[in-house]
């Protein structure tokens, strides 16, 4: 255990002394972006388009935690890249555990004009803290006080992002070895042109389970904490009534208990999955599922929220980076890929 942790220091030593590129969004004139085909049907008033949204844990680890990862990394961001060429890649992507150098440069060419990353190492929460993980720390399962790296945590966008945040989880709301990065919940307020209003798109990592290596009672209270974290932070969100996404590495998977309290915790919010399995659905299933709940199997989710002023429903689901015919298995998780309808009154209330 001591030459795990020993590893997992130096691991995470050598991520801290990531340079990771300046962000970029729109926090200046806005550059001229190509919008997407809207779609207006005559007579009705309404109008439509899409967003298309992978979330995707990228196995972004250095050695010694991980051996022979930046070919991989470098051939998913090669991947966006020239699906961006011709106009085929997601239009927002939300990624996790962009931790190493390796993944920082490949992921930053894959051809997405915003790039916005957080929470960093040293950032602290601005909410007050409530509670904490029972006992005492674990020092030898990394629970040390202070944070190795940052969250790992960024999102790609080919339209504007007008407004960015983030909050990290905190010291006291973590268990084991994640506690040694710091993860939390990142923002961004996307404008889709053409679209009456702004998107806000959350991207998440809840502590993980096993490869904490603290028992389940221990990382269980952690995630819990987190929920709480999260559903706090999109409450703040929620007051000016725009619509959202969230999506990220939840690390439920074989934990329906937490998988209810999940969504329980966002009540406001529909699982993308449970829409597109139910019996009358009108989502697109474009990938392999095994059993009744296909939401339990998988750490990777994403969830949405319609508002007033913009209807949100999810059209498509697939998987990127499966291993399947043109879909290379580069990652120790699959991409998660949601195609959301949005639609709108194009009449003007009265």
């Amino acid at each position: 255990m001591l030459r795990f942790l020993t590893g997992a220091a130096a691991l995470l030593a050598a991520a801290a002394c990531t340079s990771l590129p300046p962000a970029r969004w729109s926090d200046g004139p806005l550059p001229r972006t190509a919008g997407p085909t809207i779609r207006t049907e005559p007579g009705t008033g309404r109008a439509s388009t899409t967003i298309d949204v992978l979330s995707f844990n990228v196995e972004g680890l250095a050695w010694p935690a991980r051996r022979g990862r930046a070919a991989s990394l470098a051939r998913i961001g090669d991947i966006l890249a020239a699906l961006n060429a011709r106009g085929a890649a997601p239009d927002v992507v939300l990624l996790q555990e962009m931790f190493s150098p390796a993944a920082v440069r490949a992921l930053s060419r894959a051809g997405y004009p915003y790039r916005v990353w957080g929470p960093t190492r040293t950032q602290r929460r601005t909410r007050a803290t409530t509670g904490r993980v029972p006992g005492p720390r674990r020092w030898g399962k990394g629970e040390t006080g202070f944070h190795l790296v940052g969250s790992g945590l960024a999102i790609l966008s080919r339209y504007p992002i007008v407004a960015v945040s983030s909050e990290p989880f905190g010291a006291a709301h973590c268990a084991g070895f994640d506690c040694l990065s710091n993860k939390g919940v990142q923002h961004a307020r996307v404008m889709v042109p053409g679209v009456p209003t702004a998107i806000d798109v959350f991207n998440t990592h809840l502590n993980s389970q096993a490869e904490s290596r603290v028992l389940a009672a221990r990382h269980s209270a952690a995630q819990a904490l987190q929920r709480a974290d999260l559903a706090a932070f999109l409450a703040a969100k929620e007051a000016e009534r725009r619509p959202a996404l969230i999506g990220g590495d939840f690390n439920m998977a074989g934990t329906p208990g937490r998988l209810a309290a999940l969504e329980e915790a966002l009540s406001r919010y529909t699982m993308v999955h449970r829409f597109c399995a139910a019996p009358a659905t009108t989502c697109d299933v474009r990938m392999s599922w095994d059993g009744d709940a296909p939401w339990a199997d998988t750490e990777d989710l994403q969830l949405y929220r319609a508002s007033p002023a913009l209807d949100v429903v999810p059209a498509r689901i697939e998987a990127m980076f499966d291993g399947t015919a043109g879909q290379p298995q580069l990652s120790d998780h699959d991409g998660l890929r949601v195609t959301y309808r949005l639609e709108w009154s194009t009449r003007a209330a009265r």
